[in-house]
């Protein structure tokens, strides 16, 4: 079982969300947390730069995060819409 952070930016973008949606995104990273395996037709690793990260999709929205193994734990980036979750913030 995996242990599950945040970054700052990612706990309050996800307090900005809809509270339903809030309550599946929830779900969703208690279930990462459990079984990261159950979910693997909905992560897929990110490209270019941030290649070390993964993406799980959930319904219109995306969780940035990775997963680190060796500690167990796994470390939310970014939680967003599709349409804003990969741009960067300057």
């Amino acid at each position: 079982m995996y242990k599950i952070k945040f970054l700052k930016e990612a706990a309050n973008e996800l307090k900005k969300i809809d509270p339903i949606w809030q309550y599946r995104i929830k779900e969703k990273i208690s279930q990462l947390a459990n079984n990261p395996t159950q979910l693997k037709n909905r992560i897929k690793p990110l490209k270019g730069k941030y290649r070390k990260y993964l993406r799980l999709r959930i319904g219109n929205y995306r969780i940035i995060f990775q997963r680190k193994d060796k500690e167990l734990i796994i470390l939310i980036i970014r939680i967003a819409h599709r349409r804003e979750v990969y741009q960067t913030k300057n």
